[in-house]
Parts: C-alpha cells; sequence; structure tokens
C-alpha cells in the first residue's frame, strides 16, 4: 500500500510460553528465542513481517514489565513509548485495550494489526498481502476482521470460526459462531463442511469500531482505559495503568467482544501459519532428516526416529534407541518426554516450581 501511515501494528509478547518449558522460562520466554534455529527470534521474526504494512515507528509491543529491556533490546528501532509494559497478565482484552486507546490518542484513523509474537509464518508475502486487504477494509468499514486459517487436517489443538457463505463482504465472509478446541470427532466434521478456518488469533479492525466494540461488550474495560487516556505519552502513564490493571478483569478479547459482536467478518487465508504452541508443533514445523528427527545443536543419534532434539550447541548429545520422543535441553534443565504425551509439560513445570525451586522455571 503506498500509503500506511494510518496503519498500526500491535504484538502482544507478554506470555511465558509455559508449554515450552524447559526452552521457554520466566526470565526469556520463547517469544525472545531464536526457537526455529534461525537466526532470529520469534518477535524479531514477527515485527520483520510487518515491514512492509507499517512504518516502524507504528509497531507497539504489549509486554510484561519484566521484558521490557529484552523486547528494546532485539527491537532497538523502538522507542520506550512503543513497548506497553503490564503490570500484570490480564489476558487479551485489556491487553489490545491498552494499545488501542494509547494508539487512538495518537491517532484517531488508526487501522490496527494485532498479531502475537509467537507464531510462524511461511508464505511471508501471502500474508503482507491478506493483510494489507483487511487493512483497507477496516479503513472503510465498521467492522471486526480476524484471519482464518484454511484447515489441512482435523486439528484439536486450534479454535474454530465458522463463516457464513451467503453474506459476505468481497473476499470477508460474515462469522456465525466460534469454538473452543473441539474433540477430534467435530474438529473432522468441521473441516469435511468446508465451512470451517481455524482461528489464528490475528485481529484487524479500525481504532474507532474497536473502541465502540469495548464501549458495547465489555464496558468496564472501555471506562478504566477511557479513564486514562490523557496520561498517555506522559511521565504519568505507567502509575496509571499500573492503579487500572489491578481493576480490570481477565478476559479473553474472543470471549470478551469476538463472540458477541455482530460486525465480525472472517478473511480465509492460508500462508503457511502455525501458532507453535507446543513441541509437537515445532516438530510438525521444522525441517527434519531422512529418519524424521529434528535435531537443533551439537547431536549424534543412532536407531533414534521420529523425535525433536533441541540442546544447547556447546554441549555434545549422543541419543541411542528414542522413537518419537522430545529432548530438550535449556540451560539448568534437560526434559525427556513422549512426543504424545506433551500435553504433560505444564505439568512437569508446576512440580518442578514446586518441589525443586524457582530457578527451574
Amino acid at each position: 500500500m503506498s500509503d500506511n501511515k494510518h496503519n498500526y501494528v500491535v504484538i502482544m509478547a507478554g506470555g511465558v510460553g509455559s508449554r515450552f518449558w524447559p526452552y521457554s522460562r520466566e526470565n526469556r520466554p520463547k517469544q525472545f528465542q531464536d526457537i526455529l534455529g534461525v537466526g532470529k527470534t520469534m518477535i524479531q521474526m514477527t515485527a520483520d513481517r510487518f515491514d512492509t504494512v507499517c512504518p516502524k515507528e507504528n509497531i507497539y509491543v504489549v509486554t510484561s514489565q519484566a521484558y521490557k529491556d529484552i523486547t528494546l533490546e532485539q527491537l532497538p528501532y523502538l522507542t520506550e513509548d512503543q513497548v506497553l509494559c503490564e503490570p500484570m497478565r490480564r489476558n487479551t482484552a485489556p491487553c489490545i485495550a491498552y494499545a488501542s486507546y494509547k494508539i487512538g490518542l495518537k491517532d484517531p484513523h488508526a487501522n490496527i494489526v494485532v498479531a502475537p509474537a509467537d507464531h510462524v509464518i511461511l508464505d511471508v508475502p501471502e500474508f503482507q498481502l491478506r493483510v494489507e486487504k483487511a487493512l483497507h477494509y477496516v479503513a472503510s468499514n465498521d467492522i471486526l476482521c480476524t484471519l482464518g486459517i484454511r484447515p489441512n487436517r482435523p486439528d484439536t489443538g486450534y479454535g474454530y470460526i465458522q463463516a457464513m457463505n451467503n453474506e459476505r463482504l468481497e473476499v470477508l465472509y460474515k462469522v456465525k459462531t466460534f469454538t473452543e478446541k473441539p474433540n477430534e470427532e467435530l474438529a473432522r466434521a468441521f473441516v469435511l463442511s468446508g465451512d470451517f478456518v481455524w482461528n489464528a488469533g490475528i485481529f484487524v479492525w479500525n481504532v474507532k469500531s474497536i473502541k465502540h466494540a469495548f464501549k458495547t461488550y465489555l464496558d468496564d474495560v472501555d471506562h478504566l482505559f477511557s479513564s486514562v487516556e490523557e496520561k498517555f505519552f506522559t511521565e504519568k502513564e505507567s502509575e496509571a495503568i499500573d492503579e487500572i490493571y489491578h481493576q480490570c478483569r481477565d478476559i479473553s478479547i474472543d470471549y470478551g467482544i469476538m463472540e458477541h459482536a455482530d460486525n465480525v467478518f472472517v478473511m480465509r487465508t492460508d500462508f503457511g501459519w502455525s501458532d507453535l504452541g507446543t513441541w509437537k508443533s515445532l516438530y510438525e514445523q521444522a525441517p527434519k532428516n531422512e529418519e524424521e528427527n529434528v535435531l537443533q545443536g551439537n547431536v549424534m543419534t543412532y536407531e533414534t526416529f521420529n523425535s525433536i532434539v533441541k540442546t544447547p550447541k556447546d554441549r555434545l548429545v549422543v541419543v541411542q534407541g528414542l522413537e518419537n520422543y522430545i529432548v530438550a535441553e535449556y540451560d539448568n534443565v534437560l526434559m525427556i518426554c513422549n512426543k504424545d504425551h506433551e500435553q504433560r509439560v505444564k505439568q512437569f513445570l508446576k512440580n518442578a516450581k514446586e518441589h525443586k525451586g524457582e530457578k527451574y522455571i
């Protein structure tokens, strides 16, 4: 797009990525790590893919106060005003409200893309094309747009969006329903029907539309952020945010707004997306050798198949006789876990915190 000065990007980067333990840690979560082994961290790759969408001064990152320095270190072109620090985690609705109300004060005509910091997108030009198209629509229509991914398998780890084929705005389809992670049978039915797409958690809207949606569906959140608006971009901002976050409820943008609003549209897309939430999803995305292993580090394997080994480069790791396993070492923790039991990683983390101490989390 030739004139993109009213386009803004909000990168959500406050999570701890606990399902990626031991690689994702409290002091350096996965979005600040080079998870794919490509020489760039997840947040750097996320910011890079918006280079055609908006000027760098229009990129905002919402993260925890604890990650302010690492954010500025990894994205050195950001000013401190572009890093919005949450005093505590309150889910995606307050996080999006903070960024939207702050951007709205600076530019009442802002068109905003909201994206998580830790997603993988393989076809960046296609992604940019789709985002720019969505920005074009929200600039002149009072709609809340979400990007949906055409499913290629009945995945039970994603939320699904059902589109209404008979009601559309050119390439945008009116949303009929949102469904949280379904069971296998339901997921299979969704994929077969052709009406459903995966919910990628990437949103596009005009600042007026999203503020109006907060006022309509989350008026308590709207009231809190409206009450401190004039303190944004001043030295009083951080204190004001600290005060209202303690009163803010913990709610996602999906539950709070998207599932209730009647002006939600979805764009069906396919740009090689994965939310990279788990070790299994990294295994699926990463290049594999002839034994179907993903090896990152200084690794030798024997009679080992369908496994992922991610270990420090300065340590030689020898693996023999494993099939379908995760071997992950970072700092002071080594985890060896069957790939089919990876949902227990959160439990391992919880137990390590309780029985072994904070230094392991």
